[in-house]
């Protein structure tokens, strides 16, 4: 037994080698870089960052997701150990008070403290970012990742950071002069890669450094409000770095293999990368991925709230579909938008319907593959989403039950405890429905030819057996559209839509018919006409 797994293992890595999918091209760049053998530390680090002044989002989702299916990836390319470092950067100073919070005077009150010193305006922990920390690791720990979390706080305090620090402290000058020419002339007057957190207010400080000492590890600024130069240590957390700083030192204190950013990061990556050589340290092989683009095709921005929320979308369709919405292309701009949904819920089901047909090599680069570790769950049903959808709003249906009693005529064996995805399809369905088509429903009338090729259409389905298939009532549909004169067979279809289901696309017409049934499809036309 041990010997055909050993081969089984060994036919999949080598099939993996071959697979296009980028998660596995992705692998193999991280093999190049160590030479395919372990890292001096023994394990490979994957690892995503987070800011924790606001709530976790569909981004943080995004990123969290993408590295692992690389983590995934590389684990059939090697038996080299790898780990996931999810972390924190809850020592930053609350720059500005979120809008979504209770309390907001508290937080102003506290505004420049580190995240770990601000009282959480939710009374729930020590914390504000304790508290998004928490929240972080909820949302993590829902989606199922393997990750370790890693506080920004404790690594300062702790004084874990304190050996990189000095050498950030060593190389100062060289560390300024990759960072000023990035700067604006008024910011260069100020900048200094160390922040000093303020003895009095507790404050983190964005000053300019008057001397420093190497050997002693302190740095000296000028009070602004006294005047008086202050002497501070850079170590056990009495100061921070900034953020391109901070990332830099990261990378060589963790020694990451691996981490992606958003294009916007793509000039953030580049410095750091120098600041990381400059204290000896090599940078992690990188993973540009685009930026979601809201509904007008508008960068999405969590200022300006004009994207979609992680909880928008799981309301409408189960985490698979945002998972897949994920794989899909990350090199490439998407729109993240209410109208993506149903799409990218029926494409995954598509791909998980394929799956067990396929051969292994195919499976790799099966999206299904990476969306569920190679372990898909059986496909329930061959209902697509769009279908149920359109179904809910054909019966208008306000209770699953009433979907159900179609998909059981359709499916004699079905139930909601027999196929709990496709109940919870339906509910998803009815919620889209009701929140997202139903306000922009429009029926139209038929026009003269549409009349004409409706009517024949119901004479043609009354001749067809209650039973037909979905296949025999597609070509009626198609042979009707054909005998009338329209200019295009998609004018056909628009018809059908627009006069039948009062929306501008929609299913194809034989499934939609065979499940909705063809007595009540009968009875649609003549209600229409």
């Amino acid at each position: 037994m041990q010997a055909l797994a050993d081969h089984l293992e060994q036919e999949l890595r080598s099939l993996a080698n071959q697979a296009k999918s980028w998660p596995f091209e992705e692998a193999r760049r991280i093999l190049t870089r160590i030479g395919h053998k372990a890292p001096e530390k023994g394990y490979v680090l994957f690892e995503t960052g987070y800011g924790p002044s606001g709530l976790p989002h569909i981004g943080t989702f995004g990123e969290v997701m993408r590295t692992t299916m690389v983590k995934r990836a590389f684990e059939i390319l090697s038996d080299i150990p790898t780990r996931l470092f999810c972390f924190s950067d809850d020592m930053d100073g609350l720059r500005k008070v979120p809008e979504n919070v209770p309390n907001p005077e508290l937080l102003r009150q506290h505004l420049n403290q580190p995240l770990t010193q601000v009282p959480d305006p939710f009374e729930q922990y020590e914390s504000f970012g304790q508290h998004n920390n928490a929240m972080l690791r909820r949302f993590l720990d829902s989606f199922g990742f393997e990750y370790e979390f890693q506080s920004s706080s404790e690594w300062y305090k702790g004084g874990r950071f304190d050996d990189i620090l000095k050498l950030i402290l060593a190389h100062y000058d060289e560390v300024m002069a990759v960072m000023l020419p990035s700067l604006r002339e008024e910011r260069r007057q100020s900048y200094s890669p160390f922040l000093p957190i303020c003895p009095t207010t507790g404050q983190v400080l964005q000053v300019p450094i008057i001397s420093r000492d190497v050997e002693a590890a302190t740095i000296t600024y000028r009070d602004e409000h006294t005047g008086q130069l202050v002497e501070v240590p850079i170590t056990g957390g009495h100061c921070k770095l900034q953020w391109k700083a901070d990332w830099g030192m990261r990378w060589r204190a963790f020694d990451v293999d691996y981490e992606m950013s958003g294009k916007d990061l793509i000039d953030s990556v580049k410095l750091s990368s120098q600041i990381c050589r400059i204290i000896g340290g090599r940078p992690p092989e990188s993973f540009t991925y685009e930026l979601f683009l809201d509904e007008q095709g508008q960068k999405i921005s969590k200022s300006k709230g004009n994207g979609l929320t992680i909880d928008e979308w799981l309301t409408y369709a189960p985490d698979v579909s945002l998972a897949y919405y994920m794989f899909q292309s990350p090199r490439k701009a998407k729109r993240l938008y209410f109208d993506v949904i149903p799409r990218h819920m029926d494409e995954y089901l598509t791909y998980l319907g394929k799956f067990n047909e396929q051969e292994l090599a195919q499976k790799l680069d099966n999206p299904i593959w990476h969306i569920h570790n190679g372990k898909p769950p059986q496909a329930e049903s061959a209902l697509s989403f769009s279908i149920l959808l359109n179904l809910a709003s054909v019966c208008n249906a306000e209770d699953p039950s009433i979907l159900w009693g179609f998909v059981t005529r359709y499916q004699p064996e079905a139930s909601p405890e027999k196929l709990p995805f496709l109940d919870k399809l339906i509910k998803h369905a009815i919620a889209y429905y009701h929140d997202r088509v139903l306000p922009d429903k429009k029926y139209r009338a038929p026009s003269d030819l549409e009349k004409v090729a409706l009517a024949d259409l119901k004479t043609r389905l009354q001749s067809l057996p209650a039973v037909a298939a979905a296949e025999e009532i597609q070509t009626v549909v198609y042979d009707v559209g054909k005998a009338h004169a329209f200019p295009e067979l998609k004018a056909w279809f628009s018809c059908l839509y627009e006069v039948l289901l009062g929306q501008s696309d929609g299913p194809r017409m034989g499934s939609f018919i065979e499940l909705y049934g063809i007595n009540e499809t009968i009875s649609l036309i003549e209600s229409k006409l």
